[in-house]
């Protein structure tokens, strides 16, 4: 599923529990620290949004390679998370 938000578009790949919060989302988003990753993974502690970014690129130390160890090791069991997509913007040439 594609949606819309005003720091750009994104697929979402995965929104266990129904995490996904686009008001949410777009509040706790910080441009200069997000942009430039293309995973950003977001869940929910004590009622927080919390957003972690990962590279398309392999060999970084923040893969999306990690993304399954980042949400075994770093997300509380049970608790509600999502993995959403970069996806590059065809009209504007680029993304956002």
């Amino acid at each position: 599923m594609l949606v819309r938000t005003s720091v750009g578009t994104y697929e979402i790949i995965t929104n266990h529990k129904d995490a996904f919060n686009k008001i949410k989302f777009e509040a706790r988003y910080v441009d200069a620290s997000f942009d430039k990753f293309t995973y950003l993974v977001g869940d929910i502690s004590a009622n927080i949004l919390r957003l972690k970014g990962f590279s398309d690129d392999e060999k970084s130390i923040h893969s999306y390679n990690k993304i399954p160890d980042y949400i075994a090791e770093s997300i509380n069991p049970g608790s509600q998370f999502y993995v959403l997509k970069r996806i590059v913007d065809n009209d504007a040439g680029n993304e956002r």
